[in-house]
């Protein structure tokens, strides 16, 4: 067998173009160029893409693209903020506040004054997504924030995190109405989705607690499903806060399951109800030693 005059030494050289490469230099030309063509690599045709049987494939794309991002980021555990996408900043509620009393519409003044008064949690969220970012930098496993990726108390959990120079985590959901992410989520760690499923899953699978503010629809919506899979042992225990006991017991009679026998009694040991950004701190530190030595925090992140 003839050796080669130069020995080679590249031994884990590629042996086949990358797909990247291939998509790059596959444009077909004339007969085969025009829409009707099924001549384009399937990877690149999105109307293939799109297909209704290709479901699972998206799905999986879906699930793969933000996993994989984060694992390049490092991000092992994350702490998931929810909470009202109409909890305005406290500067923007007392404007709104402002105009409602200029005018003589008492409805509107009403929802001006209960703004201002919610409009606390938005401080509170962000106050509070500082601390974790703040604090948790010196731990073996740094933890981030994490939201939906929207205005209200998304938004604040973001701006906590971006005030202190830290990163931090938006998962975006497309919606008929939905806005643009806000612009405080690390641009790199800004994802976007078309299945709910998909991103509650995300939401979970990183967390070490849920931190939960008053919220509609959507924000009971991720916090019963995290509590059922608490509930039901599909997932570890972790932290679940709930701001503002009084908004809480207000929207959810607890006792009332109890009562009735839906849950257990020892079910309401799933949450916890917190009023500060200091004392959800405490509670979290509480319960995963934060303030131990570093040798004592261990690993707090596992998939669900």
């Amino acid at each position: 067998m003839t050796q080669p005059t130069t020995p080679r030494t590249d031994l884990t050289a590629r042996n086949f173009p990358t797909a990247e490469e291939e998509a790059l230099v596959a444009h077909p030309a004339g007969r085969y160029a025009g829409p009707e063509s099924a001549y384009r690599l399937a990877f690149t045709d999105t109307a293939f893409l799109l297909r209704e049987e290709l479901r699972p494939v998206r799905m999986q794309l879906e699930l793969l693209k933000p996993e994989m991002e984060q694992q390049e980021q490092g991000i092992q555990s994350t702490i998931v903020i929810f909470g009202s996408a109409r909890i305005k900043p406290p500067e923007q509620a007392a404007e709104a506040l402002a105009a409602a009393q200029a005018g003589n519409d008492s409805a509107a003044l009403r929802r001006a004054e209960t703004a201002v008064l919610m409009s606390r949690y938005y401080d509170e969220a962000r106050r509070f997504a500082a601390i974790v970012t703040e604090r948790s930098r010196t731990l073996e496993t740094p933890i981030y924030v994490v939201t939906g990726g929207g205005p209200g108390i998304m938004e604040a959990g973001n701006r906590g995190a971006h005030d202190v120079g830290g990163k931090s985590i938006g998962l975006n959901i497309v919606l008929p109405h939905e806005q643009a992410p806000n612009p405080y989520i690390t641009p790199e760690l800004c994802f976007q989705f078309h299945y709910f499923a998909l991103r509650k899953m995300h939401f979970v699978m990183r967390s070490i607690a849920l931190v939960c503010f008053p919220g509609g629809f959507g924000t009971l919506d991720e916090l019963f499903e995290t509590m059922t899979l608490i509930q039901t042992g599909k997932s570890r225990p972790r932290p679940i806060l709930l701001f503002g006991r009084a908004y809480w017991e207000q929207l959810i009679d607890f006792q009332h399951l109890v009562d009735t026998g839906m849950v257990g009694a020892g079910d309401l040991n799933l949450f916890t109800y917190v009023e500060s950004a200091e004392e959800a701190w405490e509670r979290l530190a509480g319960f995963y030693g934060f303030d131990l030595p570093p040798t004592q925090t261990g690993e707090f992140a596992d998939d669900i």
